[in-house]
């Protein structure tokens, strides 16, 4: 390669960054001294790095970073290309300037926002592309000979994992005679944990070999999957990428068809000039991705051949027509191995290793946003109109990206009044009185009820045995698995729901829900709670473990405003979920939800992450 020559250049390196300022201020320095467009993500886990320019500055700064310990044994991957095709090809590649920037993870891993990535360090061992090659050569062959601990009677069965995007496999993937290869055809990285989680029977107990561009996507996915315990631990990935794979065999190999790349490059080839995609109008050979052609619903790109994009450019892709939508989700940049930049002002962010799967789309294409469906549970002795009346305001100012959809609890609670309620409007008949409630008095309910209830309601009002007792929500222990039964039913009937928003006893349950953990999969899938005025019940289902679910909590800050739940229980709730999985709203008012600036700001912020 002539050093006059345009090239391009990617790396990254997962490692602990104590000082981003300094690095930041490194690659503002040096890049711009050596004319290198591109991009640069920096988080204190690692670096991020795709950069273009003349192959000598792209040298000299390679030198230059590795003057620095921090990145012993980089995989640096330099090749030749031409400039880029056209200025949109330029734009969207991100080859007009420098961008530098600071993120909160090298690749978005889940689309959830309140869900820390995996352990790297837990990451599937690297396979070198002469090793990848030679498993995929002998695909029975005695796998554990290329095992550190490995046995060597050991005669798992052989998956592919790809962990690229649909677009990416359209135009080429691996391909070996006997081994079966997993394409999940998904949007944007963001959506492979769900993938994983829907499909994990058709990787444990096997051994796993995973691949992607330049590898950095498989360290996070394969960490995952290692994090599922028994019968996942057997997980190994193409290190370098398809990248090295094609440089160590530029026949191709085992890979069919073209790399795409996330530079202005677009694709990389072998000496094989086989096409493997298609058009998606008129389904010729085409894997031409330089027009930069997308589909109308979801943004993702599509292949469209020259004749064909004459005659139409609106287009629906595979995957909105599968499933016949006319929405989808819209990454916020084509590269699946960016992510998103960190804000000062941020709430901060929890949950590792979450089992949570979306079920709905979170954009709509050029339309406006999928509103969130939230499931609103009811405290003690209220029902879903009374609830609904009390969150009203609530409603009306979410009313631009939430639902809320109000349910009676499933324990009918009895009529009864304490013998001085003599209040004016009273659905209560006065002291003394025992007579049928009025028309308009609506029946109570609760989700968790006390030991002694018989379950049997009576028409007539009853004057209560005892005065009221703030603290008898801590008896209130039983009825939990008919609630359970009842809650399926409606997600099943009603759903699916984004999340659940729990007031006082409402909010135990909800939080009952999320320390159910894997158990509800499939029934009951939730992306967030919402928890107010909320406390933790000593049930068994509560258990010790820390409860992995993104939680909002919002309680009364000072002591004795709110008579029924303190601040120090609904505190106490909040520090049961995994350290970090949190975010706290405390208000100066007793048992309501406020609605007023600034709360009702804060409310509205951690739910726009979850559109």
């Amino acid at each position: 390669m002539s050093k006059d020559e345009y090239g391009v250049l990617l790396y990254y390196k997962f490692a602990s960054i104590t000082d981003l300022n300094s690095l930041f201020s490194f690659y503002h320095s040096n890049c711009n001294s050596l004319g290198l467009l591109g991009r640069v993500r920096l988080s204190p886990n690692g670096v991020n790095v795709t950069v273009g320019g003349l192959l000598s500055a792209l040298e000299k700064h390679i030198e230059a970073v590795k003057s620095n310990s921090l990145f012993q044994g980089t995989d640096f991957k330099l090749a030749s290309s031409h400039h880029p095709l056209n200025d949109k090809v330029a734009v969207e590649c991100g080859f007009t300037s420098l961008s530098i920037r600071v993120v909160k993870e090298l690749v978005t891993f889940s689309s959830y926002p309140l869900l820390n990535p995996p352990e790297v360090s837990n990451a599937g061992r690297h396979l070198s592309a002469a090793e990848f090659h030679s498993v995929l050569q002998s695909a029975r062959m005695d796998f554990g000979q290329l095992m550190k601990n490995g046995s060597p009677t050991d005669d798992k069965q052989l998956v592919l994992l790809d962990a690229r995007n649909l677009y990416e496999t359209r135009i080429g993937k691996f391909h070996a005679p006997s081994v079966e290869t997993l394409d999940p055809g998904i949007r944007q990285y963001s959506d492979l944990p769900s993938w994983i989680d829907d499909n994990s029977e058709l990787l444990r107990g096997k051994h796993v070999l995973m691949y992607c561009t330049g590898g950095i996507r498989c360290e996070m996915a394969s960490a995952y999957i290692r994090s599922k315990g028994a019968g996942f631990e057997n997980v190994f990935q193409l290190y370098g990428g398809i990248q090295r794979y094609l440089e160590q065999f530029p026949d191709g190999g085992f890979f069919r068809g073209k790399n795409f790349v996330f530079d202005h490059r677009i694709s990389v080839g072998s000496s094989d000039t086989s096409i493997m995609g298609a058009c998606l109008i008129c389904g010729s050979s085409y894997d031409n991705y330089s027009s930069r052609c997308r589909c109308t619903h979801c943004r993702i790109l599509v292949l469209v051949c020259d004749s064909c994009q004459i005659k139409s450019d609106a287009y629906v892709c595979e995957l909105c027509q599968k499933h016949r939508m006319d929405f989808g989700s819209i990454p916020s940049v084509e590269d699946g191995e960016l992510a998103t930049v960190l804000d000062k002002n941020d709430l901060k962010t929890v949950c590792s290793d979450s089992k949570i799967s979306s079920q709905l789309p979170s954009r709509n294409g050029n339309a406006a946003p999928r509103k969130l469906r939230i499931l609103c549970l009811h405290g003690f002795r209220q029902n879903a109109s009374s609830f609904k009346g009390r969150s009203a305001s609530l409603a009306k100012k979410l009313k631009s990206i939430a639902e809320l959809v109000f349910i009676d609890a499933p324990h009918e609670l009895p009529f009864i009044y304490q013998s001085c309620t003599e209040a004016k409007n009273s659905c209560a008949p006065p002291s003394g009185q025992h007579a049928p409630p009025p028309e308009n008095c609506k029946r109570k309910y609760a989700w968790l009820v006390a030991s002694d209830f018989g379950g049997k309601v009576e028409a007539d009002w009853k004057i209560a045995n005892q005065p009221f007792d703030p603290l008898q929500y801590q008896g209130q222990t039983d009825g939990f698995d008919v609630s359970l039964a009842y809650l399926k039913k409606m997600f099943s009937e009603q759903g699916p729901f984004d999340g659940i928003l729990g007031f006082s006893q409402g909010a135990a349950m909800a939080a009952l829900l999320c320390a159910q953990g894997d158990k509800l999969k499939g029934e009951i899938d939730l992306r967030f709670v919402i928890l107010c005025s909320g406390f933790a019940l000593p049930l068994a289902d509560f258990g010790q473990k820390p409860i992995n679910c993104p939680s909002l909590h919002i309680f009364g800050s000072d002591p004795g405003k709110d008579r029924q739940i303190t601040s120090h229980t609904s505190r106490y709730l909040a520090s049961r979920f995994e350290d970090g999985c949190s975010v706290i709203i405390e208000h100066e008012f007793g048992h309501i939800i406020p609605t007023r600036s600034p709360y009702m700001d804060n409310i509205k912020d951690f739910l726009r992450r979850f559109l």
